[in-house]
């Protein structure tokens, strides 16, 4: 190899360490262990839909509006509902009425028939005293009917007296039959009353009935309040409207999307790191975004999705030379977003430390 060749050579290799040593001073503005990127400022996007279907009355906000949690973006027709609602209240009301006209009824029962048992059970007692009395009446009777009817046969006394005695075993015979009558009456007064227990059973289970009723046609009433409270779209989030789907007068399904919010809770910067980095890059890294309005005032951030798959890098990506390359993308969600500065569409550039010990630098592109 001649001397011209070998010349040619070394200053072939020459310039090749020189561009390689430019590449990376160009590429490696900050010092090892932090990456720098740019990129657009994103953010997770939420479908706002309804549950029932219906006829959109009112749309209350528009694009790029900022909404808060449980703010009202949408109202749907409820008259319908209302007259469901209506209907399910009267009739709760009218079980309500019958429930406590049956819970009534049962207190009183329970209250009387005790009452009503021990009353029987009293009167039974004097029935059987009073039957015991006319029995001991009666035998007497007959004992003196019988000697005085013998005596009368002898003719030691009078037949009168036999006569009387035997109309007086007549009285108490009568007045026994009716002691037995009574005592019977008594008794089944008594058993009656005992029957008392099992009202109260019926009763019970009257008013168990009229409670499932009642805490069904409930469940209805709720139902229907459910379903107005449906009617009446809400935000889910704290986020900007970026899409308006519907326009009011249209009838819409029910889960048919009515607007698109991006949460403004969950922003993230998505940038495109070269694939060189891939061996650094990991979940859970910190990073600082860096707005041109406040570049001193650096957003924190952390890495929560690095892509499986490299990509040509997107025209979005500043530096020409860049756009050839390979990437990798990767996103950066905010951690703070105070005063609300950070905002989807908006440009950004990013630092991601991968080695702890090393000061954080701002980008230098």
């Amino acid at each position: 190899m001649n001397k011209t060749i070998r010349l040619v050579l070394i200053v072939a290799a020459g310039a090749m360490v020189v561009l390689v040593l430019w590449d990376r001073l160009h590429h490696s503005n900050l010092p090892e262990g932090l990456i720098q990127a740019n990129g657009r400022m994103e953010g997770d996007t939420v479908t706002v839909a309804s549950k029932y279907p219906g006829r959109i009355r009112q749309r209350l906000v528009s694009e790029g509006d900022q909404v808060t949690p449980g703010q009202v973006v949408v109202q749907l027709d409820d008259e319908e509902a209302r007259a469901k609602v209506n209907q399910a209240k009267a009739a709760v009301a009218a079980l309500e009425a019958q429930r406590e006209a049956a819970a009534a009824g049962l207190a009183t029962l329970k209250r009387d028939v005790p009452l009503i048992i021990a009353m029987a059970r009293e009167d039974v007692t004097a029935r059987q005293g009073a039957l015991k009395a006319a029995e001991q009446a009666e035998t007497q009777m007959r004992i003196d009917r019988d000697r005085l009817t013998a005596l009368a046969a002898r003719g030691t006394v009078e037949n009168h007296r036999a006569e009387e005695m035997r109309v007086r075993w007549h009285g108490a015979m009568a007045e026994l039959t009716g002691a037995r009558a009574a005592f019977q009456a008594a008794q089944n007064q008594w058993r009656r009353a005992q029957l008392g227990y099992d009202q109260i059973a019926v009763r019970e289970k009257e008013l168990n009935a009229l409670d499932a009723q009642w805490r069904q046609t409930h469940a209805v009433l709720d139902e229907a309040q459910a379903a107005i409270n449906n009617l009446t779209v809400r935000a889910p989030i704290r986020g900007t409207v970026v899409a308006k789907l519907v326009e009011p007068g249209e009838v819409v399904a029910a889960g048919t999307p009515l607007l698109e919010l991006v949460d403004m809770d969950r922003l993230y910067l998505k940038v495109y790191v070269a694939g060189s980095y891939m061996g650094q890059l990991r979940l859970g890294l910190p990073a600082r975004i860096y707005l041109d309005a406040f570049p001193d005032d650096p957003f924190p951030a952390q890495v929560r999705y690095i892509a499986a798959r490299a990509e040509f890098s997107p025209k979005e990506v500043q530096t020409p030379d860049e756009r050839t390359k390979l990437v990798y993308a990767v996103k950066l969600y905010a951690t703070a977003n105070p005063q609300g500065r950070l905002t989807p569409g908006i440009s950004a550039d990013a630092v991601i430390r991968w080695k702890d010990d090393v000061s954080w630098r701002k980008p230098r592109w």
